[in-house]
């Protein structure tokens, strides 16, 4: 097919899927049917204390890593071990079914969380969305913050070490990691109760250091292209997140290896303590995470810890782009203005509106404007039928 009059390419608006979000999750295969429903009410008790005590717009933050806090709290400390869970489709409308003083804070927390998280993205690179969401949430954090002012500090002095270790330079990941969950463990030693210990800790610091590093080898392409810091990301040479790890694939599977063994053997140290939700909590030590990790390294992961992410949708489409191929290629537009070679491809899948084609080296993202589009971000490996093979191609997302 030519090029359609005007220069204008085909768009299919984006399709909004709500997704929760983070890496702590079951082994859903491995799952008996009880351990499934029990799973359920946690996640849903989650969203209803969110809305119970936050207002609707706090439900925004409902993740899996937060509840699997919760699942693994309420069974050292055996707050409430059994509570009624939701039938309805559309259970976000209904009350709390848990009394529990631990739920309640990590709901607080987990909207704490997230202040710092939009607020360390501010920091990175500025954003109309990260704006958005801050202003949508104000009033939910607001009110976490001020009912839980000890957590909020300790969350900030958390993000606030993690940017000095970042700004310092240091590459690894895992003490990065282990490092910032030193001070996310603080507040949930506090829900604890007498329950807490420095073995607890030493649980959630080793889950920090895991997410941390999946997030890292998440986000390699995404930090390259917005000059982030990544842990991972080499000083010079990188084409692409494929192409980084199939050439490290064995240093940076010892590096998981590493934070898998590490969360496994501390949680051993507390497994006999609990009062309930064992057999729910060793599908995701021992199966969950370890899932999530391999799909990370097999680029397959759509399951980044952040409300921006969400929002966004970015795993979402970037993981149709990569599947569709770009197989349905349609020439739409001459971009010679922006130096690049005149290709411009609409996908029919949920990327939003097209994907643009460019040899290397590519040009730089930000700012670039065509015909009204903005270059918002751009994924190395998508594979365009109308690149040489001898020339990979950029595919760079428009939006509008």
């Amino acid at each position: 097919m030519g090029p359609l009059p005007g220069g204008r390419c085909l768009y299919t608006p984006p399709t909004i899927v709500h997704a929760m979000l983070g890496y702590t999750v079951p082994s859903y295969g491995r799952l008996s049917p009880s351990d499934y429903l029990l799973y359920r009410r946690y996640y849903c008790e989650g969203c209803h204390q969110l809305k119970a005590g936050y207002g609707l717009r706090g439900t925004l933050t409902v993740n899996y890593d937060m509840t699997f806090n919760a699942i693994l709290l309420n069974g050292i400390a055996g707050d409430v071990t059994d509570f009624e869970g939701t039938t309805r489709k559309l259970c976000v409308f209904e009350r709390p079914k848990a009394d529990s003083d631990i739920l309640r804070a990590m709901a607080a927390y987990t909207l704490i969380i997230t202040k710092w998280e939009l607020a360390d993205d501010e920091n990175d690179k500025p954003s109309r969305k990260s704006k958005l969401i801050s202003e949508v949430l104000a009033q939910a954090i607001s009110k976490a913050v001020r009912e839980y002012p000890e957590y909020d500090e300790k969350v900030g002095e958390g993000f606030r070490r993690l940017v000095e270790m970042e700004e310092a330079g240091t590459r690894d990941a895992k003490l990065l990691g282990r490092e910032f969950g030193r001070y996310l463990a603080m507040p949930l030693r506090d829900m604890a109760g007498d329950k807490g210990s420095d073995d607890l800790d030493r649980v959630f610091q080793e889950l920090t250091s895991a997410v941390y590093v999946m997030d890292a080898l998440d986000d390699l392409e995404q930090d390259y292209m917005d000059g982030t810091f990544n842990a991972y990301l080499p000083e010079s040479g990188f084409i692409n997140a494929k192409d980084f790890v199939s050439r490290n694939i064995y240093p940076l599977s010892e590096d998981v290896r590493g934070v898998m063994d590490a969360l496994q053997s501390s949680y051993l140290k507390v497994r006999g303590t609990m009062k309930a939700n064992t057999s729910l909590c060793d599908n995701i030590v021992y199966y969950g995470i370890p899932e999530s990790a391999a799909k990370v390294l097999r680029g397959e992961s759509q399951a980044k810890a952040s409300i921006k992410n969400c929002a966004a949708n970015r795993k979402e489409r970037l993981s149709d782009a990569r599947s569709a191929g770009a197989r349905r290629v349609v020439v739409v537009a001459d971009v010679h203005g922006v130096h690049l070679e005149p290709r411009i491809a609409a996908l029919p899948g949920r990327v939003a509106p097209a994907v643009l084609a460019a040899p290397r080296p590519p040009p730089a993202a930000p700012g670039i404007r065509l015909r009204g589009a903005v270059l918002r971000g751009a994924y190395p490996d998508i594979p365009l039928v109308d690149a040489e093979p001898a020339r990979p191609a950029l595919a760079v997302a428009l939006v509008h």
